[in-house]
């Protein structure tokens, strides 16, 4: 099987969940094979002391040349160094739609990172043909808007993991993955109840919107990055949800301490990153907002984003908040 995610040409002996199929090439950059134990490819030695309460391990093996992400849960992956190869196993009753939930997310973070590109945490919307990237941790409400910007006709290029690249003095948002991973929560908020949409897997609560089904669009080309959003923690103030522009060099500060995948830094070239995340803020509108407590606020959020980007959309036209749950 062959598909394309992240700007990468992916082969893989099963497959991906969550991924369309692209045609077949016989140039790829990762070659992933699902069903493989690990151990058995690559034999580690048995000095593993890590307590067993932590979420995962992540180690280098065979002197480097190979690194190793354990989950509590007995999901394994082994990847080269050159983030070229990908061996993936786990444990009965999981399955693969499990190992590709891990896959699509931190595991692609990584061998992005390996590979030299940066990524933030952030999903991104497009928006009149430039990328809108939403940024924060994990519960900032990513996800939550993206979604509800889609549900309002906007294409989404990525969710949670935003894979950059620079071309000439632009830098450009990846496409990830035709679906969007929601909480129960965000999902009654947004669609009046948490069992509106499918779950990810049936060992895990959280759900996804299929992008690739009308309304939700996908946006499978990339776009040039003409903002970033930083989401704040939210408030029940009445002046939220807020926006606040920010300076070059709280930017910069905000957009180092979110980058993916921080675990693979001691494989990666710190001072190019600081060095490409700069030049990154000096080109790009940035932003905080803070969203409001309240869900049934996320309309206002959205308005806010649409109000201060601009783009060829009629903002009042465009948002039907009601009759779209919103």
């Amino acid at each position: 099987m062959y598909h394309r995610a992240f700007g990468l040409r992916i082969k893989s002996n099963l497959p991906i969940p969550g991924l369309s199929a692209a045609a077949k090439t016989d140039s790829i950059d990762i070659d992933i094979n699902f069903g493989a134990a690990a151990s058995e490819l690559l034999p580690l030695s048995a000095d593993n002391n890590d307590s067993d309460q932590a979420l995962y391990h992540f180690r280098s093996i065979r002197d480097g040349a190979y690194f190793r992400l354990t989950y509590s849960d007995g999901t394994d992956f082994v990847f080269d160094r050159a983030a070229s190869k990908l061996w993936a196993n786990w444990r009965a009753p999981l399955t693969l739609e499990d190992a590709a939930t891990y896959l699509l997310g931190p595991v692609f973070g990584l061998l992005l990172r390996l590979r030299g590109t940066i990524c933030l945490h952030a999903s991104a919307v497009a928006m009149g043909g430039q990328a809108i990237a939403l940024v924060g941790a994990a519960g900032a409400g990513k996800s939550t808007t993206a979604a509800a910007l889609a549900q309002l006709g906007l294409s989404v290029l990525c969710d949670d993991v935003l894979a950059l690249s620079e071309r000439g003095e632009k830098f450009f948002v990846e496409p990830a993955y035709p679906r969007l991973r929601l909480w129960p929560a965000a999902v009654t908020m947004l669609r009046g109840a948490p069992d509106a949409l499918p779950r990810l897997t049936p060992s895990w609560d959280k759900r996804f919107l299929d992008l690739a089904q009308e309304p939700q669009r996908f946006q499978s080309q990339a776009l040039p990055l003409t903002a970033l959003y930083f989401l704040a923690q939210r408030s029940g103030c009445a002046a939220a949800p807020r926006l606040t522009p920010l300076s070059q060099r709280d930017g910069l500060l905000r957009a180092i301490a979110n980058t993916y995948a921080n675990i693979a830094l001691a494989a990666a070239p710190l001072a190019r990153e600081f060095e490409v995340l700069g030049r990154l803020v000096e080109q790009t509108r940035v932003r905080q907002i803070q969203p409001h407590r309240d869900p049934d606020r996320i309309g206002d959020l959205c308005r806010k984003i649409l109000d201060d980007v601009g783009s060829c959309i009629p903002v009042d036209a465009a948002l039907g908040l009601e009759s779209r749950h919103v």
